[in-house]
């Protein structure tokens, strides 16, 4: 088995924290952020988003 990250595994980790990093200056700014949701482009506060994100 080996001990090193994949290069999927590495994308996958940089891609959630790029997108942490987007959610928390949105935080930080008060600026809501767009998401796709039931069909329709929805404006949520990051806030929203970090309760549910993992």
């Amino acid at each position: 088995m080996k001990n090193s990250k994949t290069l999927h595994s590495k994308a996958k980790a940089a891609i959630k924290e790029a997108v942490k990093e987007v959610i928390e200056h949105h935080k930080h700014t008060g600026r809501p952020l767009a998401i796709w949701q039931n069909g329709k482009l929805v404006w949520v506060s990051a806030n929203r988003i970090l309760r549910n994100y993992k």
